[in-house]
């Protein structure tokens, strides 16, 4: 088959399948339209047929068939494939009692010796009781079965061997019984299946919402601290500057041009975050002009602002800092750079602050202590958005922090990073 005739039959199978998609929608609306469907056309197929030439033994077969079967007459015939029929209105909601009803009246007429095209309905009942029945009703039921067919070919024997007689009906038996197990297995597998995809959609959706969850806490994070830190040093500085107008003009100049230099890389960093998150509808993204993300080597500049805003700042490092790379850089800046800020809201103009950031193999320590207040204003026993961004932070390198007062008054921040490779998490 080539692959104009695959694609030719393409829309031949989408019709089939939408059409079959119809027919199981108006089944599980109307289940009994197929019901009734079924017991209609077994009847106009079978039924008929015998009542029109009054069975199988119509005198059309070989003689030793026809002195095999009884000649009933019409009313008991058509009581008889009522019997058989009827039943198979519930072969689907109540199979063990259609089955027993059907094999019942199956044993009934072959004891009396009589034929009919209906017992076709046993094997239907036998293939809707493995289809819909419980498993475990299924080996009495082949018992049953295999006995009538056992009577059966008893009573046939005069015309052909009991032998013959019983490999052809139980191989009938066990093909209706195969075909049921087999349509159950496989509607068993599409429904995991279905079950399966419609658990992997809800995992999906719960991993992207919580891949933005994720992000969105990332954001606020990077934007608490370019906003929390610039607005309070420019606060501390238009402060200072205003108090010096009159005293010192050259000074307050000076906390003028702070300002503005403050506000230059408040919104740098701005327009980089936010930068990343426009999107364009045609196109490729604009791509906004980045810088790099700050490190070790900005904190000087960042203690310079902070001593511009009325503190003392002490800062000093051990150890090779310049080699460890960007993503452990850019924790400790944001952490010193919230430590800093808290300090610089907290603590009185004139504070000493004490900055340390200490390389030890592969751990890294980072100090902040000043002399102000042992403990910053705020609701009691409640922490700030700052200390538990700065928790996070450490915590992707499988670090820790802790803050409180420090001995001999003032107040201590402590962080400390695992550097050893693997230990942290997704960065």
């Amino acid at each position: 088959m080539t692959t104009d005739d695959i694609s030719g039959m393409a829309p031949l199978v989408a019709r089939l399948s939408r059409g079959g998609q119809r027919l199981r929608h108006a089944d599980r609306t109307h289940p009994w339209v197929l019901d009734t469907a079924v017991v209609v056309l077994v009847f106009l197929m079978f039924c008929l047929p015998d009542l029109i030439h009054g069975g199988v033994d119509d005198g059309d077969g070989p003689r030793r068939f026809r002195l095999a079967f009884t000649q009933l007459p019409v009313a008991g015939m058509l009581a008889l494939q009522i019997g058989l029929v009827l039943p198979l209105l519930w072969r689907r909601r109540k199979p063990v009692v259609a089955f027993g009803v059907i094999a019942a009246v199956f044993v009934l007429q072959w004891s009396l010796g009589a034929a009919l095209r209906a017992d076709v309905a046993l094997f239907v009942a036998l293939y809707s009781l493995a289809l819909h029945g419980r498993l475990r009703q299924l080996p009495w039921a082949c018992a049953a079965m295999a006995g009538a067919m056992v009577l059966v070919a008893v009573r046939v024997s005069s015309a052909v061997s009991i032998g013959d007689a019983l490999f052809f009906l139980l191989s009938t038996a066990t093909a209706a019984l195969a075909l049921g197990l087999m349509v159950r297995i496989r509607r068993a597998q599409l429904a995991g299946l279905r079950d399966r995809a419609a658990r992997l959609e809800i995992e999906r959706d719960q991993r992207s919402r919580l891949a933005t969850a994720t992000e969105r806490t990332r954001v606020a994070r990077e934007m608490h601290d370019i906003v929390g830190h610039n607005l309070s040093v420019i606060i501390t500085l238009a402060d200072a500057g205003a108090y010096a107008t009159d005293i010192a003009p050259e000074r307050g100049k000076e906390a003028l041009q702070l300002i503005g230099d403050t506000g230059r890389q408040a919104l740098g960093e701005l327009r980089r975050v936010l930068g990343v998150l426009r999107e364009t509808a045609d196109g490729p993204p604009d791509r906004p002009e980045l810088s790099p993300q700050p490190g070790i080597a900005d904190i000087e500049a960042l203690c310079a602002k902070v001593r511009a805003a009325g503190l003392e700042v002490v800062y000093r490092t051990s150890g090779d800092v310049d080699t460890l790379d960007s993503g452990v850089q850019l924790t400790v800046y944001r952490i010193v750079q919230e430590a800093l800020t808290n300090t610089l809201k907290h603590a009185d103009p004139g504070t000493r602050v004490h900055l340390a950031v200490l390389v030890e193999e592969s751990r890294l320590t980072i100090r902040v202590l000043d002399t102000g207040p042992a403990t910053p204003p705020g609701p009691p026993n409640e922490e700030g958005h700052g200390l538990v961004g700065m928790r996070e932070r450490a915590a992707l390198y499988g670090g820790t922090v802790s803050a409180g007062p420090a001995g001999g008054g003032g107040w201590s921040v402590e962080a400390v990073l695992d550097l050893t490779p693997g230990s942290g998490g997704d960065r």
